[in-house]
């Protein structure tokens, strides 16, 4: 994560999607992610703060779906 040294572990996530009925079909309307981010005490939180700001704008797979699914996130970021 932008120069931030961290285990393999370190980072992970849920997500949470939800389904509705338009026009008679269900789709997939929204993706809520939440992430559980262990960093260094010494992390430079800017960092942490832009790499996490600008995810979703830099995810191939969020620009696939970004007109027709809303995607919203939380981070919960604990020193490790």
């Amino acid at each position: 994560m932008r120069g931030i040294q961290v285990a393999n572990d370190a980072i992970s996530c849920t997500a949470e999607g939800t389904n509705e009925v338009v026009d008679r079909i269900i789709l997939l309307t929204k993706i809520h992610v939440y992430y559980t981010l262990r960093l260094p005490a010494d992390a430079p939180r800017d960092k942490v703060d832009r790499a996490l700001e600008t995810h979703v704008s830099k995810c191939p797979t969020a620009q696939s779906i970004k007109d027709s699914v809303e995607i919203t996130w939380t981070a919960d970021i604990v020193a490790a």
